[in-house]
């Protein structure tokens, strides 16, 4: 007999921030705004410059996937 787990899913949390004098809105779930406020703060940046900094090197992925695969990224190099 098959045990299933089912998780409980938190849902994307929906934020504006202005990057490069415009408004934009990212849906990431919880624990990546969070892994990305302390990444930010880390680095004595403001959200908004850091994802700004993150916008500019994405290489056409949608912005919350660059954010994702940076924050990503930033583990594995710190593991």
């Amino acid at each position: 007999m098959a045990t299933s787990v089912r998780m409980m899913a938190k849902p994307d949390l929906k934020r504006s921030l202005t990057i490069a004098g415009h408004r934009t809105s990212l849906s990431l779930e919880p624990e990546f705004w969070d892994a990305l406020k302390q990444a930010a703060a880390a680095q004595s940046k403001s959200l908004a410059a850091l994802v700004g900094e993150i916008d500019q090197a994405r290489d056409g992925r949608n912005l919350s996937s660059a954010i994702r695969v940076w924050i990503l990224q930033r583990a594995q190099q710190a593991g």
